[in-house]
């Protein structure tokens, strides 16, 4: 399989597409820093923030003919809502939203053609709950969990189907210093999830495997939470 991995070189994309770099599989990424990414075969540099870079990357995808699509790049932001700028807001709403779609876009008509194709959409608990102070990063998410269900109804008569992982709380460089921007400590966070740990990103890798496995043909339109209980409450 052709699979593509935004957001590769670190963190969650590392460990999916680590995880997923078996067999006959073929693993593309995307990202800012080629430093990161130069230990993939095939990666494209760009800025999904931009329109040229949403470009070029379209243009890319099109070209190696992909069968699995990872949304996994995505920004956040820890401010009150009166101090967001006009620039924040597109930035963020062009990278976690807007950047997604476009890409399932450019996929789809490889997959329809060939009546096959998984697309993984890594949201966030922070979309199903909201956070307060993170109205930007909540608000994005939660459109990808409304767009996920949409695009698995448009989808489904041609064996694709589209599903959105919500990590909780992600050992990550991104999960841990969300946390120092935010108003508790990380053992003061730690304490308010069930089972009192963080998420690690080989975790969502793995569920990842499963969601573009045959076993999970019947799986679509789903948003999965996988944030250690952090949901059902404290």
């Amino acid at each position: 399989m052709n699979i593509f991995v935004t957001g590769g070189g670190k963190g969650i994309g590392k460990a999916i597409a680590e995880e997923l770099n078996i067999g006959s599989n073929k693993i593309f990424t995307c990202g800012r820093n080629e430093n990161l990414l130069k230990s993939y075969e095939n990666y494209c540099i760009c800025d999904l923030a931009t329109s040229e870079g949403l470009q070029k990357i379209g243009d890319y995808i099109s070209e190696n003919n992909i069968d699995v699509l990872i949304n996994n790049a995505g920004e956040y932001i820890y401010s009150a809502i009166e101090q967001m700028s006009f620039s924040q807001i597109e930035h963020i709403t062009r990278v976690n939203l807007e950047a997604p779609l476009f890409l399932v876009s450019k996929v789809v008509p490889y997959m329809k053609k060939q009546k096959w194709g998984r697309i993984i959409n890594i949201g966030s608990i922070s979309g199903v709950v909201g956070e307060a102070g993170a109205s930007l990063y909540s608000g994005t998410k939660s459109g990808l969990i409304g767009a996920t269900k949409a695009l698995a109804l448009e989808l489904a008569e041609n064996g694709i189907t589209v599903n959105t992982i919500n990590p909780g709380w992600v050992d990550t460089d991104m999960g841990n210093s969300s946390a120092q921007e935010g108003d508790f400590t990380k053992d003061e966070i730690t304490e308010c999830i069930p089972q009192k740990r963080f998420i690690s990103p080989s975790e969502i890798a793995g569920m990842v495997k499963y969601l573009i496995s045959e076993d999970a043909k019947g799986v679509t339109g789903q948003s999965i939470n996988l944030c250690a209980g952090l949901t059902c409450g404290c």
